[in-house]
């Protein structure tokens, strides 16, 4: 899409578990993806070399015919004197010239081809590849980091840094205008024009940035730095018609605004000077559809955390036996008050590395994009704010499943009976769950209809990997956040004793900044649990 256009003013097969798109959306599934390219690789140095076999073979024969046609043209008649000379001469141009002339036709492509070929059907596709930038952005944001630091790759706890090119940073500037988002578009194009100056080699010409890069400033007010922008462009393309047509339009629309002002000042017999709208490169973010962003972005990147010393004194360490479970009096749990009210609290090794393994393997041939429940109609669709795959494990599948889901009975003291199958997620790219419920709300009573078992009276985590960085699991309405730790599990309660929702338990899984995030869940249900927990005196017991 070339930028302006809404103005006339402007101008060998590998084995995978998924044919569908959304790699993005999971970096497990996308491990799939590195096995293929170093596949293709191999296939494309297979081809180099039957090339270069090829060429080795033609060079020596033009070397050779060389030195010797050097020595018959001297002296053709002499040379044709030698009987032995003449008929190896008529041998050559009718059967040795015929023989390289297939040599220099022989297609040496045809391994490699058919190999990109049968390969290409599983590729990411264009919807991966906007994924992928948008998930970029989306820790740009989450995170506050400039577009400088993502493209050095400069990330906490990276094992392999790897940086972004002009053409890269360029496609992320063209990836946010086709979404209509001018601030993201700037910003990547800021960094593109950046690199580009500072000598970069690239096939992006100044004159392609410029060009999406000034209408982008435009959208935001700023008519002096587009303009600006725009007389850039035309000292390097003179030729650019739709520069040329936009400044002369930028023009009229300074000239413009200057009469209204001289206009408004002589009504208020006032003198003011004209300045540009905004102030050139300081751009705000606009807002979005989430009212708690700012609070949620700020407690992923670990700040505005309430956690006060006099809220510190409440938290404790303990064994949890399960109320006297009999499979817990002899090995117990190791627990940890995380928050106080609401009460989360998180259980210390419980999962083995080996079950956790084995949990990832059972799982990850059916991870599909997850779903959320929309709340007019009751379906399951998937939503920009919720970035990972998923999978549900039945006990049928694996012993390993049962245990799992024993152990989490006993140390709840709730019934697996009642509740949801085990959830495991592998979240993507800036993988995310943006804040929501957990327990369906009021206005939306049918959301477990289907089940049967009311509503999701508790959540039980378990955190199947440690993350180098970001993916915390937050709590906006209180201030907390509780960072992933391997083989660890969080459990809190979605409804008060009376089957109320606690709103307070509205919590979201932070973006994935650096590492692969593995977490397996059991939601439990109200029906089965009613003498397990009995109701309470009031309301928000």
């Amino acid at each position: 899409m070339k930028p302006w256009l809404q103005l006339m003013f402007f101008p060998c097969v590998f084995l995978i578990w998924h044919a569908e798109a959304e790699f993005f959306t999971s970096i497990g599934q996308m491990t799939d993806l590195i096995y293929a390219e170093k596949d293709l690789v191999q296939s494309l140095q297979e081809y180099i070399r039957a090339e270069e076999k090829k060429l080795s073979q033609i060079k020596s024969w033009a070397e050779k015919m060389d030195v010797l046609t050097s020595k018959s043209a001297s002296d053709p008649e002499g040379y044709l004197a030698h009987p032995v000379n003449a008929y190896k001469l008529v041998k050559r141009l009718n059967t040795d010239w015929l023989e390289l002339e297939n040599l220099v036709l022989q297609d040496t492509t045809n391994g490699f081809i058919a190999n990109l070929t049968i390969q290409r059907q599983f590729f990411p596709t264009e919807e991966d590849e906007t994924g992928a930038a948008k998930a970029l952005m989306r820790l740009q944001d989450t995170y506050k980091l400039d577009p400088e630091t993502l493209s050095r790759g400069n990330l906490p706890g990276t094992k392999y840094r790897s940086s972004l090119t002009v053409g890269d940073c360029f496609g992320m500037g063209k990836t946010a205008y086709n979404d209509g988002d001018y601030y993201h578009t700037v910003l990547w194009m800021e960094q593109a024009l950046k690199q580009h100056d500072e000598g970069e080699d690239t096939t992006v010409s100044k004159v392609e940035i410029l060009d999406y890069l000034s209408y982008a400033v435009f959208q935001f007010g700023d008519l002096h730095r587009a303009m600006e922008l725009t007389r850039r462009l035309i000292s390097l393309d003179s030729t650019h018609e739709r520069a040329g047509s936009n400044l002369r339009y930028f023009e009229k629309l300074l000239e413009k605004e200057r009469e209204e002002k001289e206009k408004e000042n002589s009504i208020n017999k006032t003198v003011t000077t004209t300045e540009a709208v905004v102030q050139s490169g300081a751009y705000e973010r606009p807002l979005d559809y989430l009212p708690e962003r700012d609070i949620y972005e700020a407690l992923c990147r670990g700040e505005g955390v309430k956690m006060t010393p006099r809220r510190q004194k409440r938290l404790f360490c303990r064994y949890h036996d399960g109320n006297r479970n009999p499979h817990l009096l002899i090995a117990p749990f190791k627990e940890e008050d995380e928050w106080d009210s609401p009460h989360i609290v998180r259980y210390y090794d419980v999962m083995s590395d080996e079950e956790i393994e084995k949990i990832k393997e059972l799982a990850k041939p059916r991870l599909a994009r997850a779903t959320v429940r929309d709340p007019k109609t009751g379906v399951l669709t998937v939503a920009s704010y919720r970035v990972s795959k998923s999978s549900w494990l039945e006990e049928e599948d694996d012993p390993v499943v049962a245990k799992v889901n024993q152990r989490m009975q006993q140390i709840t003291g709730l019934t697996v009976k009642t509740a949801e199958l085990l959830q495991v997620a592998n979240y993507g790219m800036g993988g995310q769950y943006e804040p929501h419920f957990d327990f369906s709300r009021k206005d939306e009573p049918d959301a477990f209809k289907r089940l049967g078992t009311g509503n999701r009276v508790a959540t039980f985590l378990n955190y199947m990997s440690d993350v180098e960085a970001g993916g915390a699991t937050v709590f906006p309405d209180f201030g907390a956040a509780i960072w992933p730790k391997k083989g660890t599990a969080v459990f809190w309660y979605n409804l008060f004793r009376s089957g109320e929702g606690d709103y307070r338990t509205r919590h979201a899984a932070c973006p994935v900044l650096v590492g692969c995030k593995w977490v397996s869940n059991k939601w439990f249900h109200e029906r089965g649990n009613e003498f397990l927990r009995p109701c309470g005196r009031t309301e928000v017991d």
